[in-house]
């Protein structure tokens, strides 16, 4: 199906690993040329990107500090030219259980997370609003569906994204510029990689109805959606959720193979 986002450019934070890596690879193969922000831009990561032929910028910028949101858009909008779509996916985590959350590890949760895409979509709005186009897509998390131990700082941020990209949303439509949310569930990812092999496990037996974690590319396939004005024209504020079914949080009640069989003659 054609997307209609060929000979485009995007601006993707986060873009040279894990989801934001996904993300950048499936706009690159629909012809998106790319601006990639990082902390570290992993070259070969731009290189592989670069292989599909479209244009790539990589921007080393920490979004957890202002003055270098606002840099990062401007390098983006001078190295491309022009920028049609802005995904705001670069996210870190500080655990900590409630006593122990120290200052620094909430102010740099919220920044990198959250505040981090208010500056880069404020900023990113202008120039769009000048242009009277443009499309936004913020990466949220399934984790804002229910609490976990030591991840308050986390959870909260992640909450404020969707409420950050509602109100973007019904600011920003009477310019034409649609802004949407893609909620991830769990990917195998830098952040996720520390999960012992024998959790994994039971979230595959017991959480995720479909038994198996997502691919990166498959947020990168909604992202795709959601920026393309001919597939989803008409969608503003949207939230879609790709988690296997892992927030519809089906009670452990029945074995698997209980489960195989409910709906077999």
């Amino acid at each position: 199906m054609e997307t209609g986002l060929r000979g485009k450019t995007a601006l993707v934070t986060g873009g040279s690993s894990g989801i934001g890596r996904g993300i950048a690879l499936v706009l690159a193969d629909e012809g998106v040329d790319l601006a990639i922000a990082s902390r570290n831009p992993d070259p070969a990561v731009i290189e592989e990107i670069a292989a599909t032929g479209v244009k790539v910028i990589p921007i080393h910028a920490d979004l957890s500090k202002e003055e270098n949101a606002i840099r990062m858009v401007n390098e983006a909008i001078a190295g491309l030219g022009h920028l049609d779509f802005y995904v705001n996916n670069a996210a870190w985590t500080w655990h900590q259980p409630f006593t122990k959350i120290t200052s620094e590890a909430w102010y740099s949760t919220i920044n990198t997370n959250l505040s981090a895409c208010m500056w880069a979509c404020r900023e990113v709005g202008k120039y769009m609003i000048s242009r009277r186009s443009g499309n936004i897509v913020i990466i949220g998390s399934t984790v804002r569906f229910f609490p976990s131990y030591r991840e308050t700082s986390y959870r909260v941020t992640k909450m404020g994204l969707r409420m950050l990209m509602q109100n973007l949303a019904i600011e920003y439509a009477a310019y034409g510029i649609r802004v949407n949310m893609v909620t991830p569930g769990h990917y195998v990812t830098r952040m996720t990689g520390g999960i012992t092999k024998d959790i994994e496990q039971k979230m595959l037996d017991d959480m995720i109805p479909v038994h198996r974690f997502g691919d990166v590319r498959e947020v990168g396939y909604a992202v795709a959606f959601l920026l393309s004005n001919q597939l989803s024209g008409y969608t503003v504020g949207g939230d879609l959720v790709i988690d296997g079914g892992l927030t519809l949080h089906p009670l452990g009640l029945y074995s698997q193979d209980e489960i195989n069989n409910f709906n077999l003659e």
